[in-house]
């Protein structure tokens, strides 16, 4: 199609409510999910951090306490 104006494009015709109503739900819902999945992530990466954090603590006491009794060994 060719269009004598800017006007005539973005009407399309008569079909451009339609058209350019359908780019912006489009745009609309990618902005969305993108959102979306950007919060699911920051949540996720939060969520599992502190269980790293937890999990590290605990094989950090772990050990500390495995090197005390094996230092208690060399003194009997």
């Amino acid at each position: 199609m060719n269009w004598s104006s800017w006007a005539e494009f973005f009407a399309m015709g008569g079909y451009g409510v339609y058209v350019w109503g359908s780019y912006a739900v489009t745009f609309a819902c990618v902005i969305g999910e993108i959102l979306l999945i950007s919060k699911r992530r920051r949540t996720l990466v939060k969520r599992y951090g502190l269980i790293h954090d937890s999990v590290t603590e605990d094989t950090e006491k772990t050990s500390d306490t495995k090197e005390i009794s094996d230092g208690q060994r060399d003194f009997k």
